[in-house]
């Protein structure tokens, strides 16, 4: 098997974590490109004493750099949050961001988190525990649920809370949806893609975002139709059956970009 057909089925989830980190699929799937171009220019670099999932994710991390965001590598239009996101990286060391979006969103083990991130195992549980330590300070949003199934939408709703977050109402379908978002703005929307009446999260979604800005998660049990790179797709995504853990690095992460606050 080839290379490329080896590192083929993780490039999806590498998209993911590229956004998540980012705060944007422009940026995210530029540095995806970027990583993908420097495997095919020198092949005989890549990582070939590891699973190729860890080496595709090394050679990312070799590439990324969060305190730079290469002007060639990012796709034209950066937008006044996404500035602002980006000044206030200093809020949240860029090390405790990786390791808690490598551990709790793309499931890798401490020992493989420190290996992508160059660190030590002890280092890496410090470092999500930082992460963590911040997310408490984050500021509180009142947040939408779009989701038609009921143990999904308890579920979410409690993690919500338990972040210390409000939930302004739970929809189950798309005109439902839209009509909460109207009655009261939320500071955030978590989204499943497929609603009870046959309508889409998606509609739902974009009928929200023509009336006003606000970071959405999506929620599907089938990421990789939404993790193309090949048109507009969301920035920030979860796999069913989710974690708590990831719902909350989501969350945190959809939060600090939005923020349009920034520190002085």
């Amino acid at each position: 098997m080839s290379l490329g057909q080896q590192l083929a089925p993780h490039l999806p989830f590498l998209r993911r974590y590229a956004r998540a980190l980012t705060g944007s699929q422009g940026h995210g799937d530029a540095y995806v490109r970027a990583t993908l171009e420097a495997i095919v220019d020198a092949p005989d670099q890549f990582p070939r004493d590891v699973d190729p999932r860890l080496g595709l994710y090394r050679t990312f991390h070799a590439i990324w750099s969060p305190a730079n965001m290469e002007p060639d590598l990012i796709d034209e239009g950066v937008h006044q949050p996404e500035a602002i996101a980006q000044a206030r990286l200093s809020r949240i060391t860029p090390l405790s961001r990786q390791a808690l979006l490598l551990t709790a969103m793309e499931g890798f083990t401490p020992e493989d988190t420190a290996y992508l991130i160059e660190a030590e195992t002890a280092e890496v549980e410090a470092l999500v525990n930082e992460a963590l330590v911040e997310i408490e300070r984050q500021t509180r949003a009142d947040v939408l649920i779009i989701e038609d199934e009921p143990i999904i939408a308890m579920d979410i709703e409690t993690i919500v809370r338990d972040l210390g977050h409000e939930v302004t109402g739970v929809a189950v379908t798309r005109d439902e949806a839209v009509a909460l978002a109207r009655a009261k703005r939320p500071g955030l929307v978590l989204a499943d893609i497929q609603l009870a009446d046959d309508s889409s999260g998606i509609d739902a979604v974009k009928d929200i975002l023509a009336e006003f800005s606000v970071p959405v998660i999506f929620i599907t049990a089938f990421p990789e139709r939404l993790l193309t790179g090949e048109r507009p797709e969301p920035t920030f995504l979860i796999t069913k059956p989710f974690q708590r853990s990831t719902v909350k690095a989501a969350i945190a992460q959809a939060l600090f970009f939005d923020s349009a606050t920034v520190p002085a």
